[in-house]
């Protein structure tokens, strides 16, 4: 008790006012001392969605009809590094099928300063994913339908995950000729010969550790090109 009590008394002066109400939150920068007070692993846990994130994601991400339900869906919270080198706090709801990879995953990420712009749910920007990818937000999950259809797409079931959505795009070539992008801000970013931050390319760190979990992705897709995209394989 008496350590647990010096502990406490620490934490407190290295972080005068209470220490819980000067967390970050999610989007926000890690002071460096606080980092080193409170260690990493404070900052990676996983668990149920909390009753607050999940009352905001109400008829944002978790519309109406959503078959999904609210047990089989995790919620993370992680630290990443962007492309300056800060360490942020991040966030991600997924489906609990995928969420012990991708912890692992996003962990190795960071560790390795593997830069990663922006993660916060998307209902930061009420589940529009247009707004989302184009502010270069990672981001999981959406119910939403594919395109033109009534199937459920891999976010919409928490099954797929985005990373730095504006620099890797998704673009199709219409029957047109000409060619189709989202975010529509991010043409110029379908030159992958070009050089520019946070870019996924085959053999990077980012596509190494999706791949060896059993993750596909969508940059090698033949009918489109979705660069920013992993999502497990569905099982037949």
């Amino acid at each position: 008790m008496r350590r647990l009590l010096l502990w406490t008394l620490a934490l407190l002066a290295a972080c005068p006012g209470n220490a819980q109400d000067r967390m970050p939150a999610p989007g926000e920068p890690v002071p460096a001392q606080l980092l080193e007070t409170l260690g990493t692993d404070r900052f990676f846990t996983l668990g149920e969605i909390p009753d607050t994130t999940f009352q905001t994601m109400q008829g944002k991400s978790y519309k109406a009809g959503c078959p999904v339900p609210r047990e089989g869906l995790r919620y993370l919270r992680v630290l990443h590094k962007d492309a300056q080198g800060r360490t942020l706090v991040g966030e991600m709801v997924v489906s609990r099928s995928i969420a012990d990879d991708l912890m692992e995953i996003l962990r190795a990420l960071y560790e390795a300063s593997y830069p990663i712009e922006r993660m916060v749910l998307v209902d930061t920007y009420d589940a529009d994913d247009e707004r989302s990818m184009r502010a270069n937000n990672s981001s999981g999950f959406n119910f939403r339908y594919i395109r033109d259809t009534r199937i459920i797409s891999r976010h919409g079931r928490g099954e797929a995950v985005d990373i730095n959505p504006l620099y890797n795009p998704y673009c199709k070539r219409r029957s047109d000729g000409t060619l189709y992008v989202e975010p529509a801000t991010a043409a110029a970013y379908t030159d992958r010969t070009a050089v520019f931050p946070y870019k996924i390319v085959r053999g990077d760190l980012c596509w190494r550790l999706f791949t060896e979990k059993g993750f596909e992705w969508g940059g090698d897709w033949q009918h489109c090109r979705d660069w920013q995209h992993f999502e497990r394989p569905e099982k037949r």
